[in-house]
């Protein structure tokens, strides 16, 4: 059986340095995304919401095992686009305005029946409440910076200054705020949580 790691083969996406800013340029994926509204930390929403994306995503990755062609390959992490109506006003003080959409990529041999079986066999069996907001779709993000966070969320405000700083200081910001949540925070110290943190930006001007 095929074993992918996909994590492992876009490590220049998935695996950046926590001690400098690098621009990557991310391409075309698959994704399976919820949206939603509010504080993460006390959101039922939320909850939701990523148990139905892991859930789907898990279910799909046992159907592809076992397929005709079986692959085996590891579930890609949680990912967050993160925004407010009024970005002057999007601040970690005030979560309650926060705007989200949690996110996992799908390889691309998941294919559209692949996802419809596994979301008609997660609702037989569970019923989830989150499964009703599920959508695939096609996300191509494009350049950005990024740098890999070390430690709980609450301190990610130093990281997300350095990354807006190196921005700043070549080109401009652009889109949403992007994290990738490596760590299981079920089980993780919060003091080792990594996290990639990923602004898109516009691309500089070739010299």
């Amino acid at each position: 059986m095929a074993r992918i790691d996909l994590r492992k083969e876009l490590k220049q996406l998935y695996a950046p340095s926590a001690k400098v800013v690098v621009e990557v340029d991310v391409p075309q994926f698959n994704y399976l995304m919820i949206d939603g509204a509010g504080n993460p930390n006390n959101s039922q929403s939320y909850s939701e919401a990523v148990e139905a994306l892991f859930s789907v995503s898990y279910t799909a990755k046992f159907m592809i095992r076992k397929a005709a062609a079986p692959v085996d390959y590891a579930v890609m992490p949680l990912e967050g686009l993160w925004w407010a109506d009024d970005m002057t006003k999007f601040s970690v003080d005030d979560k309650a305005a926060w705007k989200w959409t949690l996110m996992i990529m799908q390889p691309d041999f998941v294919t559209a029946q692949v996802i419809d079986a596994a979301l008609e066999a997660v609702h037989r069996k569970k019923q989830l409440p989150g499964l009703a907001r599920l959508r695939a779709e096609i996300f191509t993000e494009g350049y950005c910076a990024q740098v890999l966070h070390v430690g709980p969320f609450s301190e990610e405000g130093p990281t997300v200054e350095r990354l807006h700083s190196h921005i700043g200081a070549n080109s401009a910001l652009r889109g949403r705020h992007h994290e990738i949540y490596l760590s299981d925070i079920r089980k993780a110290d919060p003091s080792r949580w990594r996290t990639v943190v990923r602004q898109p930006m516009v691309h500089p001007p070739a010299a």
